[in-house]
């Protein structure tokens, strides 16, 4: 109960009023620290799952979906930033496509063994929704192991039947023979998924700190 002191002025005892607010600055480095871990996890699950699709197709699309669908009902559900939930789940789209193709074209290049080859042959076949081209190669040394790759492995037409060209082979087999590029794509395709993962990074990381109070932390 209050009571009017000596000086006038209103004096207020109890326990409840010696009770402290909560430490804002634990809070916020806790809000920090934890934005921070999701913005790295989500981003990196992101570019582990398209690095999967490259050798095997619908466990990468899975994990893809999984991970943008997590973005999305953190960033949007629980944390409440609607518009950095739409723009963090269609920056992790894109990082999905090009992420894969960037780290496939990497690996090639800096591990893949160069074998000579020749191209027997160049087809087309009409896909789902469009028509895609493939190459079938046939190494002129060695086992003579013969390929067919795709447009997944850069067959686009710069080889044609009859041309010598040198392919990179996975010293793993895990992955299909790669046809060398035409000019300098890989570098365009990283730093596009680069790109991309700094950009879904700092979306979740500023929808993080900006969090609504009292949800997530």
């Amino acid at each position: 109960m209050s009571e009017w002191g000596t000086t006038g002025t209103v004096r207020t005892g109890g326990a409840s009023d010696r009770r402290r607010g909560p430490d804002t600055r634990t809070t916020g480095t806790r809000r920090t620290a934890g934005s921070l871990a999701w913005a790295a996890g989500l981003t990196a699950a992101m570019v582990l799952s398209a690095a999967t699709a490259q050798w095997q197709t619908w466990i990468g699309v899975v994990l893809a979906m999984a991970s943008v669908a997590v973005t999305a009902c953190l960033v949007g559900g629980v944390w409440h930033r609607a518009g950095a939930a739409t723009l963090a789940s269609c920056a992790g789209f894109g990082l999905v496509l090009f992420a894969g193709p960037a780290l496939y074209e990497i690996y090639m290049k800096s591990a893949g063994e160069p074998v000579p080859a020749v191209v027997t042959s160049v087809s087309e076949r009409r896909g789902v929704r469009d028509t895609l081209r493939y190459c079938a190669l046939r190494e002129l040394g060695g086992e003579r192991r013969t390929y067919e790759v795709s447009q997944t492995e850069n067959c686009f037409g710069q080889a044609k039947a009859g041309d010598r060209v040198e392919i990179r082979v996975d010293p793993l087999g895990v992955l299909e023979p790669r046809l060398p590029d035409s000019g300098g794509t890989t570098d365009i395709t990283a730093g596009i998924g680069a790109g991309l993962a700094l950009l879904t990074a700092a979306t979740v990381l500023r929808a993080g700190l900006r969090r609504r109070a009292g949800h997530g932390g």
